[in-house]
């Protein structure tokens, strides 16, 4: 009896192409919505992770506003910093802007970055050709950089970079390395930078203060600890004055920002699957008036049927049959399309497709439920439908 309902309702459907198309458009456009715009946030999470990631999960940056008696870290605070337990490397940086001149070409307003060997050891896929700094370089101060590939494509296009010489400052400084190109949708690009040993930084700019540090962890998911260990030491470092307002210096703990920007991501996954879910109501709407319909239009076939000795059950189970195949249907071809549109999307902003098995399981049952729900009402009311009254119209 089940195979001959399911025969009877796919009879009907195909007997009605066109109502059957329109019927399950608005479950097509729900599922795809639903697809496309999961797809998508869970794309650019997965980039940005995996560029926080890259820039070190362990890490953790501090930014020194410091006093008018002590402008910045000095070295003594850094080696202070360096003995915390879990922590297995400082990395200071100096910043600056300036111009920079090689092969007779001149390029305005690029980062300068002074920085260590263990910025280089602990930020994975970071170098593209030649070496990075190393500790000999910071220990004899020396006049060397690693350069990032617009700097590399500006200054020594069609050539390599490595052992060539820029000037900047009225320094020359030898390429010793390029970094990898940033990706379109890095937040951190080291495209225009230029890396020179910190300590020959602070000799060029004549300075001792330090204004930024990155301390890198040896176990993250006890990070909250480090954190309170580094904000004493740094609250020893400045003579214990109030910092309640982030006046003296600021502890960003890369950790906590990565937990919390999943936390909102996860927040609008679910948002934009629940507005993208409107549009799967309006096609099981679309399904239930289809169904009424087609239930006043086989009147006829119903009283005979039941005349015939049909069950009501019988009779409820073929309409919720053909609902549910409607709606299936609808899911399938959402699902095809919404990949279609992530894919395209994700390709226009740079981002890597991740369509994941939740995802589609959540978009094709959603859509299943919708075809019971919108279903069962038109199911019944054939189920509850007098055979009498119903052989009336013959």
């Amino acid at each position: 009896m089940f195979k001959e309902s399911i025969k009877m309702s796919w009879a009907n459907i195909i007997n009605n192409k066109m109502r059957s198309f329109l019927t399950i458009l608005g479950i097509v456009i729900g599922v795809a919505s639903i697809i496309a715009l999961i797809t998508l946030v869970s794309g650019a999470t997965n980039s940005i992770v995996s560029q926080v990631n890259a820039l070190g999960a362990n890490k953790i940056t501090v930014t020194v506003m410091g006093t008018p008696l002590k402008p910045g870290l000095i070295n003594s605070d850094i080696q202070n910093l360096s003995t915390i337990d879990n922590i297995n490397g400082v990395s200071p940086t100096i910043s600056s802007r300036t111009a920079v001149a090689g092969n007779n070409i001149v390029m305005q307003n690029i980062t300068i970055q002074g920085k260590n060997d263990v910025y280089f050891s602990n930020t994975s896929n970071l170098m593209a050709t030649g070496r990075a700094i190393n500790i000999i370089d910071i220990n004899q101060e020396s006049n060397v950089c690693v350069v990032g590939s617009d700097i590399a494509q500006g200054l020594f296009y069609g050539q390599s970079p490595i052992g060539q010489g820029i000037i900047i400052n009225g320094i020359t400084y030898t390429v010793v390395g390029t970094l990898q190109a940033s990706s379109g949708f890095s937040f951190n690009s080291n495209n225009d930078t230029v890396i020179i040993p910190y300590t020959t930084a602070m000799k060029v700019l004549n300075t001792k203060y330090i204004s930024s540090v990155d301390l890198y962890m040896t176990d993250s998911s006890i990070s909250d600890t480090t954190t309170q260990k580094i904000n004493s030491m740094l609250l020893q470092a400045f003579n214990n004055k109030d910092n309640s307002d982030n006046s003296i210096f600021s502890i960003t703990n890369m950790q906590d920002m990565l937990s919390t920007f999943q936390t909102m991501t996860g927040m609008m996954s679910l948002l934009l699957g629940g507005i993208a879910s409107i549009s799967l109501v309006v096609g099981g709407i679309g399904i239930m008036n289809m169904m009424l319909v087609s239930v006043t239009e086989r009147t006829t076939e119903i009283g005979l049927r039941k005349a015939l000795g049909a069950e009501p059950g019988a009779i409820k189970e073929q309409f919720l049959l053909e609902a549910i195949f409607l709606s299936l249907f609808g899911g399938v071809i959402g699902l095809g399309f919404g990949v279609l549109i992530a894919l395209v999307a994700c390709n226009l902003i740079g981002i890597s497709l991740s369509v994941s098995a939740f995802t589609v399981i959540l978009a094709i049952g959603f859509s299943m439920v919708v075809g019971v729900v919108f279903g069962l009402t038109p199911a019944s009311k054939a189920a509850k439908l007098n055979p009498i009254d119903a052989l009336r119209s013959v």
